[in-house]
């Protein structure tokens, strides 16, 4: 990757307003993520992070702003962004009465993938979902459905993988399996932005995060001005 591939930014947020009604949920976020590296929005419930996942995903319109996802307008072309993305939303995404395995046939023949099989094979049994491949996921659990979300995420190695509290109700297991497709993906060149409210596994698997709060950022930080006691207390003051 050349440093001009580096500079120029894979996600590209400037001044981000999302109005429901009368509720601002985002109100003027900037943000810019980059190849090869992994960024956290940070937050509680409520602070504006899933709504900007959503706009990035091309999920929901921005009320206001310019927001870019490898070069693309949002507003202007939803559906490119889309194939461009892997996304990991914060609840649902999932067909109660298909398997994790026709979940995968499915978006290999979405995305077009030739022999995905062993791909599909190996990110089942590293999220510990093997022997669940050809259970329906209505009888999953929340946290199996979590998991089973990041595998879709990732499965097509998208250039931009969003995932949106992807540790959320996650068994041990999972949360490594996650870090490591986390890894993998920045490894690879691809942009990743994690959206969740536990501090210590965003600053495992990022190098600097965006903290929220009522639908704007209170701070950008990095991971080392975030990690241990002095961390914590950092971040319990930005959410005050």
């Amino acid at each position: 990757m050349t440093q001009g591939q580096q500079s120029i930014p894979r996600i590209d947020v400037r001044d981000l307003c999302v109005r429901f009604g009368s509720v601002d949920a985002v109100r003027g976020i900037d943000l810019q993520a980059h190849a090869g590296r992994a960024t956290a929005l940070l937050g509680r419930n409520g602070a504006g992070k899933s709504t900007t996942m959503r706009v990035l995903a091309g999920v929901i319109p921005p009320t206001s702003g310019d927001v870019l996802v490898d070069g693309i307008d949002v507003r202007r072309d939803p559906l490119a962004v889309k194939r461009t993305i892997g996304y990991c939303p914060d609840v649902g995404g999932l067909v109660p009465r298909a398997t994790p395995w026709e979940h995968l046939q499915l978006a290999a023949r979405l995305r077009r993938l030739d022999g995905w099989e062993d791909r599909a094979h190996d990110l089942l049994e590293r999220f510990d979902l093997g022997a669940a491949a050809h259970r329906v996921t209505a009888g999953f659990s929340h946290g199996m459905g979590r998991r089973m979300s990041v595998i879709l995420a990732c499965f097509h190695r998208p250039s931009v993988l969003l995932l949106d509290e992807p540790f959320d109700g996650v068994d041990p297991v999972g949360v490594e399996a996650t870090l490591e497709v986390i890894a993998d993906a920045r490894a690879r060149g691809a942009c990743v932005l994690v959206s969740t409210h536990l501090r210590d596994l965003a600053m495992q698997a990022c190098e600097t995060a965006l903290v929220l709060r009522g639908g704007s950022t209170v701070a950008s930080l990095s991971a080392a001005e975030l990690v241990g006691e002095e961390g914590a207390v950092a971040y319990r003051a930005l959410l005050d």
